[in-house]
């Protein structure tokens, strides 16, 4: 029987389709064209989701940023009542509570004092004690005519003198025990130790300062502002402060209206709620200066900024945005006077305009109520 010879495989480049050049651009072309978002084949971009707000006729006045200080409003350079050696003086940084220990002076010579008026004290006790023992037995004999009366009298005399002597060493006691308690300096209020103005060691004659405590919890701000401005400011009301790009409103606590003859100035105090503020941090305070004159206001977010000027974004009733440029004039913490193609009414946005591209649709969500209720603009 003769051999079968198998048929020879087919060529590996028989097995193999090669495409053309073009049905291969082809295929590219539709692929990237079908994988496309309807807006890039369009060229129209889609509708941003922006918050906007009304042009509105605002009475605004002009500001003038006045410079201030952050400071405690408990500050004190500690100092003796007494004078002595100090034995401790509290370390630079430690914080302390009311009533906790800054500083000691040696306290042996008060101690001695203390113990000595104690020790009169409870003699003259013993002396009236007797002398009150005696006036009762003497009275006795001559309520039994015993004894004449005067004698008597003279037991009650020495009793009176006596109780006397008692109630000016009662008071010696309590002088020792105060000048024993001068000898301790004490935290008049929490705060930290910021310098020793006196070392252990060395002499504190009366009255000298010993340390410096500060009370970092409990700050305010202090501006000397011009004379001019006194009558646009009053406690109560609320101010922007601000230092670098750190920005809040805080309330004037108090206005000290009698202005300094030298610096033609008048103090102003403003209560601090933020605590990253530190002692020391130097701010700036936006007071009002002149007369509020009613006038075509944005919202100052409203306002974008570039090299070639300041504009804001209105939408049109289509939905579609477009650029007004605007000339800023008086602005307050929050609104800002603008000149431009605008009217009350318009709407603005204050929250995506710098993304918005000329004429691009916007989708609005309502800055006030809450973002949660959003509507389309082109509807």
């Amino acid at each position: 029987m003769p051999l079968r010879v198998p048929p020879e495989p087919f060529p590996l480049e028989a097995t193999m389709h090669t495409p053309r050049p073009f049905a291969t651009l082809a295929l590219f072309v539709a692929t990237f064209a079908g994988g496309m978002p309807a807006w890039a084949q369009n060229a129209e971009p889609p509708a941003a989701r922006v918050e906007v707000a009304r042009v509105e006729q605002r009475a605004l006045a002009p500001q003038a940023w006045i410079p201030g200080s952050v400071v405690s409003r408990d500050d004190a350079r500690l100092a003796t009542s007494a004078s002595g050696r100090l034995e401790f003086v509290a370390e630079v940084g430690t914080r302390l509570k009311t009533g906790e220990l800054v500083a000691k002076l040696e306290d042996r010579a008060a101690r001695l004092r203390l113990e000595d008026a104690r020790s009169e004290l409870v003699r003259v006790k013993s002396q009236r004690e007797l002398a009150q023992r005696q006036s009762e037995r003497l009275l006795a004999l001559v309520a039994s005519n015993s004894i004449a009366a005067n004698q008597h009298d003279e037991a009650k005399a020495s009793l009176n003198q006596l109780t006397a002597q008692v109630s000016q060493a009662e008071v010696r006691v309590r002088t020792a025990q105060y000048e024993l308690e001068q000898t301790r300096i004490l935290a008049p209020f929490p705060g930290i130790v910021t310098e020793r103005l006196a070392q252990r060691g060395e002499y504190a004659a009366t009255g000298s300062a010993i340390a410096h405590l500060v009370d970092t919890s409990n700050l305010e701000v202090r501006v000397l502002a011009p004379l001019a401005l006194a009558s646009s400011v009053e406690p109560g009301m609320s101010l922007r402060v601000r230092a670098g790009n750190r920005s809040s409103m805080e309330k004037v606590r108090t206005v000290i209206s009698v202005g300094d003859e030298q610096s033609r100035r008048f103090e102003v105090r403003m209560a601090l709620g933020v605590s990253e503020w530190l002692v020391g941090n130097a701010v700036e305070v936006a007071m009002p200066d002149g007369t509020a004159e009613t006038t075509l206001s944005v919202p100052r977010d409203a306002l974008v900024t570039r090299a070639d000027g300041t504009y804001v974004v209105r939408v049109r009733a289509d939905g579609s945005s477009e650029r007004i440029s605007v000339e800023p004039g008086v602005r307050d913490q929050a609104y800002v006077a603008v000149q431009g193609d605008l009217a009350a009414g318009d709407q603005v946005v204050v929250r995506g305009a710098e993304r918005l591209g000329a004429g691009q649709k916007v989708q609005i969500a309502v800055r006030s109520p809450p973002p949660s209720t959003i509507q389309d603009a082109s509807s």
